[in-house]
């Protein structure tokens, strides 16, 4: 509390200074008239600035997004800028001692405003107005030299509970700090995620869990890391995680059962982002693979999201688990009287020439059985690119044997029934009248 009086006491000095007319009122004056233009100055160029962007459409994003929060802080820029001139000014034509307050002035206008970038790098809204408003604070104490005597206060005001001290200063240095160190962990796990994606050598599920891995070893250091630096005690939270632990290992099975099953697919890789995998009715290609679950696409555009349980308790169909190579199977029938052989090499030669049908792994074609109204066939294809569907290029071999039969006089036949009156049919007797 002597640390605040004793500030009081030298801004109360201060105030009864500024009635007195000299450089430091004058001074005064300058700080409010610079603030005042820069105001005036944002008002007219804001607007400008705003419909030049909207004509920057073919502009990358990051550089889109550092124009708007370089826009959102105009008058601030303008104001260091005219400070730090107005200070030029001052030494260049009459003493330096005259422009203490204006460089004070420009020098925390100048450090606000490299905090209020810096800060951008933090994502979380929560940490990064704290990390913001703590550094502000703290170069305002800094540049104003009252830093020790805010200091000893904050640290007079603390909770204790036996040996344990917790201070208001420890609290807004833990969050600090782990603002920071959680943005430093962002930054490093961003960079090398990039890396391990365009690394070949590495299949594409390990690829997803050393990123994972990565993640959880960067964060959960820098929050351990954060805590340990403003002397806060790990022992009893290590106990207090353990009894935590064994807890929520009964109340979320299910959970914990999602996770280590996700852990064992990127392990085993049975599936891998891209494959194309069939789950009861649910036919797509996995899109991304979770913590607790799997993003599978569909053909239509739906995303289901499977728990990692469901693949490796069910049955999975995965077309391209180990190679790319699929067969499709189409069935159609022709009339009695088209020459199977014939019909045969005609199916075979439509399905080449459809352009997803491999080449080197040449369609062959069956009979299968004497229907009623046709004889039916089986025509057997090969494709390697599942992803781009499969309903599509069954309808383009349908296409192409509808095509190469009307070119060749195949018929195909539709169900057909006949009745027929028999004249010579017995006649019921007719009784005498």
């Amino acid at each position: 509390m002597d640390q605040i009086i004793g500030l009081l006491e030298q801004a109360r000095t201060f105030a009864l200074s500024l009635t007195v007319p000299g450089w430091r009122l004058y001074q005064i004056a300058m700080i409010a008239g610079l603030a005042a233009f820069a105001q005036i100055l944002a008002w007219i160029l804001v607007p400008r600035l705003r419909e030049k962007m909207r004509s920057l459409e073919g502009w990358p994003k990051w550089r889109l997004r550092i124009l708007v929060i370089l826009q959102n802080r105009t008058r601030l820029i303008l104001f260091v800028i005219l400070a730090w001139l107005t200070v030029w000014i001052i030494h260049e034509f009459t003493y330096p001692w005259r422009s203490y307050f204006v460089q004070l002035a420009a020098s925390l206008a100048t450090a606000w405003l490299f905090v209020g970038l810096a800060a951008r790098l933090v994502r979380n809204t929560f940490l990064r107005r704290m990390v913001t408003w703590g550094l502000w604070i703290y170069v305002t104490f800094y540049y104003l030299g009252i830093m020790a005597e805010v200091t000893g206060f904050l640290d007079s005001l603390a909770i204790e509970f036996g040996d344990f001290r917790l201070t208001l200063l420890a609290i807004l240095k833990a969050l600090v700090v782990t603002g920071v160190l959680f943005t430093l962990a962002r930054l490093v796990s961003q960079t090398t995620s990039a890396q391990i994606q365009k690394n070949d050598e590495i299949s594409p599920s390990m690829r997803v869990l050393a990123v994972k891995v990565m993640q959880v070893v960067l964060y959960g250091a820098a929050f351990f890391i954060g805590l340990k630096a403003v002397g806060f005690d790990l022992t009893g939270l290590a106990v207090l995680s353990g009894a935590i632990g064994v807890g929520l290992g009964f109340g979320l099975q299910k959970v914990v059962s999602n996770l280590v099953s996700g852990v064992i697919i990127l392990l085993d890789k049975s599936i891998k982002p891209g494959d194309v995998i069939s789950l009861g009715d649910t036919f797509g290609w996995i899109n991304s693979l979770g913590a607790r679950y799997v993003s599978v696409v569909t053909r239509d555009g739906k995303e289901y999201l499977i728990p990692n349980e469901d693949l490796i308790t069910s049955q999975v169909v995965n077309w391209s688990h180990s190679n790319d190579f699929v067969r499709l199977d189409i069935f159609f029938g022709t009339a009695y009287g088209d020459d199977p052989h014939k019909v045969r090499d005609i199916a075979i030669a439509a399905a080449a020439s459809v352009r997803r049908v491999v080449s080197h792994r040449a369609p062959v074609c069956h009979i299968v059985g004497f229907g009623d109204s046709s004889v039916d066939y089986i025509l057997r294809f090969w494709i390697t690119d599942p992803t781009a569907g499969l309903t599509n290029v069954r309808g383009d071999v349908y296409l192409a044997l509808w095509d190469a039969f009307q070119q060749n006089g195949i018929s195909i036949p539709f169900p057909q029934q006949e009745v027929r009156l028999l004249d010579d049919a017995p006649r019921p007797p007719v009784s005498p009248a």
